[in-house]
């Protein structure tokens, strides 16, 4: 029956190995090409030396992925796969390069933020930058491995031309047709067993990939990615890919942006408050607050401030995610969480200020783009970073980061302005890692020795002293900010991003979760917020009827997304956009509002549970 089906079952066990036969070269070379990038880049750089491995399955994926990609091959006629290897030599070599480049030099592997940066360099700034980083010393770095591997790709490939001119010199023995059937049957079983192996140890992951690729926005990717489950992008090819990506999504929004920039109408602005200033806090669990009922002096110069009269804490605001990312937008976009469309399609508060004529001024110590700057930092900053974008909405920004956000302060004090202003001013805050957040010398006010914790060991006792110390420390910060505006007619606004988790309830836990679900324990610790309001002596003084309003909100229930809208207010600013139910100190506001956390659950329902 075989014999007259001509069907032989060795045959079709070789025809497993037959991708990898047809294109050997190709498949030996890629997978060292792989293996050397997966076992040297090592990410995030600042855990190498503390135990922080290579990616556990390089090897089986890359199997994986290099076999599909040479059955792809083996299917296209032999004249013009010869042409398509040779592109993908180019594309994977050239593209592991720069990866590995931006790894030696940059601490970073291939990031949106750096193909950002590349769309936006000129001719000259390129040249400057080869001129600058190009040296000898590139080939002693790791990146001379992949050199070292191209070279010997090269005398390959001429050696086995060379051969092939003078195969007829050569006299090869035969081999037994059924050894050789026999042994590509082998050879096949162990292709099969390899794919089976691969396929079940990865296929999580190629799962997480196809997920997020298939997402619209920037936002959502950005998600996906604070997830346990996320993708794993192992290579230079799919960073570069994540890369081109991402930029994709955020031009979208660069675009819708545009369009409801032209939106803005200013009718008449009287300057209400002459100076505004927007404190954006991070990290900030309002349980650990003093100024809120924390047993650890954590805000001694809020509290402070509050009982002289001049600062108004809020008791009830939430924010509105727990990523930094969705929150800038959702505080900047006159979008409120609720209204049809997206966040990128109502016009941003900045600009609205700017083209009424106040003077703008944004320092941050976060959202500078940098080379080696993850996707949660492009999310939230790429709109802000973007040339036309940023030039509409801010007279001044800094152009460099500090290490701690007193860097920040003397930034303002650099930073002048002839009229009314207003200055929003973004801190690194609590930001884990935590010990980093504040100097260690001048400012470690709490111990591990301090907390009546039996339920902590030491070393979580460590994190939350840390954690502490990191707000006492902020608080020095944000007093200092409101004595700058002490002599003026001013207001400063102070509020986080979102909270955090630290230890406050079980499971022991700090950081944050970013599961799909909310339930009131993470609402708790990471939505729920500190949010007070700081009127100078001027201020008091001169708008009785407003600090009184201010007063009689600090208990109303807010989400910082309508936040705008009471800044709006405060600049005396008429224009269309202004919407009154939003704006807590008013008497349209609506109390009723859900606040709806994650996009997803209604805090003022999930309090109540």
């Amino acid at each position: 029956m075989r014999k007259r089906l001509k069907i032989n079952p060795l045959n079709w066990l070789g025809y497993l190995f037959a991708p990898i036969q047809k294109n050997g070269a190709f498949f030996v070379f890629m997978f060292a090409l792989g293996w050397i990038c997966t076992q040297l880049e090592i990410m995030p750089v600042y855990l190498v030396g503390r135990g922080a491995e290579p990616y556990a399955l390089s090897f089986p994926e890359l199997f994986l992925d290099i076999y599909v990609l040479c059955i792809i091959l083996t299917l296209i006629p032999s004249k013009v796969r010869i042409w398509i290897k040779g592109l993908l030599y180019i594309l994977f070599y050239g593209v592991a390069i720069a990866d590995m480049f931006c790894y030696e030099r940059f601490d970073s592997t291939l990031t949106p933020t750096m193909l950002m940066l590349c769309g936006e360099t000129t001719g000259q700034e390129a040249s400057e930058f080869l001129k600058g980083y190009l040296s000898w010393d590139v080939i002693t770095s790791k990146v001379g491995w992949i050199l070292l591997l191209i070279l010997v790709h090269i005398l390959w490939t001429l050696l086995r031309w060379f051969f092939s001119k003078n195969s007829r010199r050569l006299i090869l023995p035969k081999m037994n047709e059924v050894v050789v059937t026999g042994f590509k049957a082998l050879l096949g079983i162990a292709v099969a067993w390899l794919v089976y192996s691969s396929l079940s140890q990865t296929w999580d992951n190629k799962v997480a990939l196809h997920r997020l690729f298939s997402y619209d926005t920037i936002g959502q990717v950005e998600h996906e990615q604070a997830q346990k489950d996320h993708a794993h992008l192992y290579l230079p090819v799919y960073r570069l890919a994540f890369g081109i990506y991402a930029n994709r999504l955020a031009s979208h929004q660069i675009v819708q942006l545009e369009a409801a920039s032209q939106k803005i109408q200013i009718d008449s602005c009287s300057y209400r408050v002459s100076n505004i200033v927007l404190v954006i806090g991070e990290s900030y669990n309002k349980h650990h607050s003093q100024l809120y009922g924390y047993k650890m002096a954590t805000t001694p110069r809020q509290v402070a401030l509050a009982e002289e009269g001049s600062l108004i804490p809020f008791t009830d605001v939430v924010s509105t995610w727990n990523l930094t990312s969705f929150v800038f937008k959702h505080m900047l976009s006159l979008y409120a969480v609720g209204d049809s469309g997206e966040w990128c399609d109502k016009p941003l508060f900045p600009e609205v200020f700017r083209k009424a004529g106040y003077h703008v001024t944004f320092i941050t110590n976060q959202f500078l783009p940098k080379a080696n700057e993850a996707v949660y930092d492009f999310s939230g900053g790429f709109f802000l970073n973007h040339p036309e974008l940023s030039q509409k909405q801010f007279d001044i920004r800094n152009t460099r980061l500090h290490r701690f956000d007193d860097g920040v302060i003397k930034e303002l004090d650099s930073a002048t302005a002839p009229h009314s202003e207003l200055i929003i001013l973004h801190l690194m805050g609590s930001h884990m890692d935590y010990r980093a957040r504040y100097p260690q010398k001048t400012h470690r006010h709490f111990t591990p020795q301090m907390y009546n914790r039996p339920d902590l060991t030491n070393e979580q006792k460590q994190i939350l002293a840390d954690y502490d110390n990191s707000l006492r420390y902020n608080d020095s910060i944000v007093y200092a900010i409101t004595q700058r505006f002490a002599d003026k007619d001013a207001v400063v606004i102070y509020v986080p991003d979102h909270g955090e988790e630290m230890f406050d309830d079980k499971p022991l836990r700090y950081g944050r979760n970013h599961s799909a679900e909310v339930d009131y324990r993470l609402a708790r610790n990471e939505m729920e917020i500190p949010f007070w309001i700081w009127g100078s002596p001027q201020y008091i003084e001169k708008h009785p009827y407003g600090w009184l309003a201010i007063q009689n909100a600090k208990g109303r229930p807010m989400m910082i997304d309508a936040l705008p809208h009471l800044l709006l207010y405060l600049g005396g600013i008429s224009t269309p956009l202004y919407r009154p139910e939003l704006n807590i100190i008013t008497p349209e506001y609506d109390v009723n509002r859900p606040r709806i956390l994650k996009g997803a659950v209604d805090y003022n329902k999930l309090k109540r549970l």
